[in-house]
């Protein structure tokens, strides 16, 4: 397969890794009053005249267990957004939905992961060379091959391209393409500059390489053999609601969405993008993280090899973002790994301590504010005091 993706069972005779199960903390070597704080903290996080976000689901546990699986809130609370007042017009109390925790919600830059993961399985497969540059793969990305920006560089947000382009203000798709071709790096290729547009040149490389589309990759390679059934690019109709976008404060006018990509350039590319698209519930990216934490296989299927998945995992990361305490508390300490998604989404995973934490929350809606990473940074901290000494 294109993505990688070795299906029954692991070669060498292994067992299949073991899948998640719903147990108590203590079973997990988890601390039960750190995780009961953990959740009051959690639903703490959508009360207020101005909550956190209007819904959030978190998910968490260690080893094969989930020890916390909670949902507080709003998937959909608000009609619109009223820039008078600043405040969200709420619908009816019987027209709003309540969160569950089977709730997708819209991953924003958790799609990045995704990607990276799809990346690296043509690195093992040998289809894909870490340091080759761009320009063998996609001669007509010009700018790009001029400046030897390499596969590396794109995992790793060091090619020195910005952060984005206005694809979304193209009028067609030879225009977003020609603008993203002739784009140059903005800053000295090797130093570190956080840019939606690494994920999008290593999808046009990956589907170049392959013959098959990303959301194909994602789905053969990653989300089928792990059982992710609720994860998938959009459009997505039970999904939480994001944003009133409109202009001034977001680059389109296109009122409240659900369902649909808040990202206006994935928007723009169709809903399927390197960057951003895709949908998942907490659940599901707990399967994920499990899976990267046993060494890239869970149940029968493995979609990695533990070398590959420790190159992504090693600092300074394939696509993940390591020891970050801005967003990982002391869970960052060790050397945890995760990511984080304009539109509330977090997911951290620890292999120091074998644990992993989920936090989703619909922070944009009704509409886009910088968001406040310190429930981020309380939900790993207690997480990583939670965990009790094997």
């Amino acid at each position: 397969m294109a993505g990688g993706t070795h299906r029954g069972r692991k070669g060498g005779g292994e067992l299949s890794a073991p899948r998640l199960r719903v147990d108590t903390p203590e079973r997990a070597g988890l601390d039960p009053a750190e995780l009961r704080h953990l959740v009051r903290d959690v639903r703490a996080l959508t009360r207020g005249p101005h909550p956190w976000a209007a819904g959030v689901v978190v998910v968490a546990g260690r080893g094969p267990v989930i020890a916390v699986e909670e949902a507080a809130g709003w998937a959909v609370r608000y009609a619109s957004y009223d820039e008078k007042t600043d405040t969200g017009v709420e619908l009816p109390p019987t027209q709003r939905l309540p969160m569950t925790v089977r709730t997708p919600f819209d991953l924003a830059s958790l799609t990045k992961l995704f990607t990276a993961v799809a990346a690296v399985q043509q690195l093992e497969r040998g289809t894909l060379g870490i340091d080759a540059r761009v320009g063998a793969y996609l001669p007509e990305f010009r700018a790009a091959g001029a400046h030897d920006i390499t596969v590396r560089q794109l995992l790793t947000h060091t090619s020195g391209l910005r952060p984005e382009l206005p694809l979304y203000a193209c009028p067609d798709d030879e225009a977003r393409l020609a603008l993203l071709r002739a784009e140059e790096p903005s800053s000295e290729p090797g130093e570190y500059l956080y840019s939606d547009l690494n994920l999008l040149l290593l999808q046009h490389v990956l589907e170049r390489i392959t013959g098959r589309s990303l959301d194909v990759l994602v789905r053969d390679g990653i989300t089928r053999p792990l059982g992710m059934t609720a994860t998938r690019f959009g459009p997505c109709p039970d999904a939480a609601a994001t944003e009133d976008q409109r202009r001034p404060w977001a680059k389109a006018d296109r009122g409240m969405l659900r369902g649909v990509v808040h990202d206006e350039n994935a928007w723009a590319l169709g809903g399927v993008a390197g960057h951003a698209g895709l949908f998942s519930t907490a659940r599901d990216l707990a399967v994920f993280c499990r899976t990267l934490l046993a060494g890239g296989s869970y149940g029968p299927a493995r979609i990695l090899g533990p070398d590959f998945v420790e190159l992504m995992l090693t600092p300074p990361g394939l696509g993940f973002a390591i020891g970050q305490s801005w967003f990982m508390g002391t869970l960052a300490e060790a050397g945890a790994a995760g990511h984080t998604g304009f539109t509330g989404t977090s997911l951290v995973l620890d292999p120091a301590t074998d644990t992993f934490v989920v936090l989703l929350g619909n922070t944009v809606h009704p509409r886009r504010r910088p968001v406040r990473n310190a429930p981020r940074v309380e939900v790993a901290t207690r997480m990583a005091r939670a965990v009790r000494d094997a």
